[in-house]
């Protein structure tokens, strides 16, 4: 018995040690590209630095991040992104649920709608919001489109103008880009879940809609969570469509989001350490969001028996 257990440790140990092999490119790649640049960030916020000075930047500890918490600036950015975010997020997860529940029902043309829906996921941030730019303009299909269904012709709705349009209209060119993205996740989710199962409800006498709520939505939680957390740090860390808004002529402040003020204050500003300092508390605020979903959700592991 004694030395069946010391040849189990000796597999074991082989097994870790050739485990940290394989993880350690990872762990590697990751200390170069993210933890080393988000120590770095942090040590920056701690000084005040011109970013085109050559004289050495100046310790100042915490006094960035007292300023920002009694910054209206700040605040307006914190504002501007909360208010994307709610504003794009719940949509994001609700209708790629919706979307996929509906390609998953078809029998015929799934590849198809999978396609079409996926398809906007495929261009850049830069190249959607500049197409959207050219549907958005005065004399584009936005306001022909709205003005037919409202009888209302040569009426300009000012997208890119009012504030709550712009707001608007930040949200829809980020809905339209990733809805697909997120749809064909969950299409993954369910896909995964057993047909058995179904043909058992089926056969119980369940209909659709019971056997979604019944069967597929509590089975696809791993799935739901892995969603909501992408959709929540890609709605916090948006930047290209409102600086392409913005460079257009739409009014900043409306849209000012926690990166567009970042990009502002370490280039035009050359504040590269107060910009540090937002940087920080965004990061801090994407993790607290991750963690309040993990910890809500409580994921386990789905088991189809």
């Amino acid at each position: 018995m004694a030395r069946k257990r010391r040849v189990h440790r000796g597999i074991e140990r082989k097994k870790a040690i050739w485990g940290w092999i394989f993880v350690a490119p990872s762990l590697l790649f990751f200390s170069l590209f993210s933890f080393y640049p988000i120590a770095n960030a942090f040590y920056t916020s701690l000084f005040k630095k011109d970013l085109l000075s050559l004289r050495p930047p100046k310790f100042v500890g915490i006094k960035q991040y007292t300023y920002l918490l009694t910054s209206p600036t700040f605040w307006n950015s914190v504002k501007a992104t909360a208010i994307f975010t709610l504003g794009t997020f719940i949509p994001l997860v609700v209708f790629s649920l919706i979307f996929a529940a509906f390609i998953m029902s078809r029998k015929r043309f799934q590849k198809f709608f999978q396609m079409a829906y996926y398809s906007p996921a495929v261009l850049s941030s830069v190249v959607a919001a500049a197409i959207w730019l050219l549907i958005l303009d005065p004399r584009g299909l936005a306001n022909q489109f709205v003005n037919l269904l409202m009888n209302s012709p040569g009426v300009d709705h000012k997208w890119l103008a009012s504030i709550g349009m712009v707001r608007f209209s930040t949200i829809l060119v980020y809905f339209w880009k990733y809805v697909g993205y997120f749809t064909i996740i969950f299409i993954a989710g369910m896909a995964s879940i057993p047909r058995s199962l179904h043909e058992a409800a089926r056969i119980d006498g369940a209909n659709s809609w019971q056997a979604f709520w019944r069967i597929t939505f509590p089975l696809i939680k791993p799935t739901t969570l892995l969603v909501s957390v992408v959709a929540m740090i890609q709605c916090l860390k948006t930047f290209s469509t409102q600086y392409l808004f913005v460079q257009s002529g739409a009014p900043r402040g409306p849209i000012d989001v926690i990166t567009l003020n970042i990009y502002y204050t370490a280039i035009r500003d050359h504040r590269i350490g107060r910009a540090s300092a937002m940087s920080i508390i965004l990061f801090a605020i994407m993790l607290f969001f991750t963690w309040l979903q993990l910890r809500v959700s409580k994921s386990e592991e789905v088991s189809y028996m």
